[in-house]
């Protein structure tokens, strides 16, 4: 059996890799174009939307301690 390999990806590299991912169909498949690009500007708008809603929630109701129910879910003190 081969070794597996992998690479790791994370944060701001993964988001690069996946806008080079999305850009590379959109060029290289004219016949889709449109239909990515309406896509990406659809899911980019959508979580544009929704990270500025979360933040303005939590910039205005911040979550406080008698808020949280179980503050010690593990029992440690």
């Amino acid at each position: 059996m081969l070794p597996r390999m992998g690479i790791r990806v994370k944060g701001t590299t993964g988001l690069l890799i996946a806008a080079a991912i999305i850009v590379f169909f959109i060029v290289a498949i004219p016949a889709y174009r449109v239909l990515f690009a309406e896509f990406f500007a659809i899911s980019v708008g959508l979580g544009l939307v929704i990270a500025l809603l979360l933040y303005l929630r939590n910039k205005y109701f911040p979550v406080s301690d008698k808020d949280v129910e179980n503050k010690r879910p593990l029992g440690l003190d």
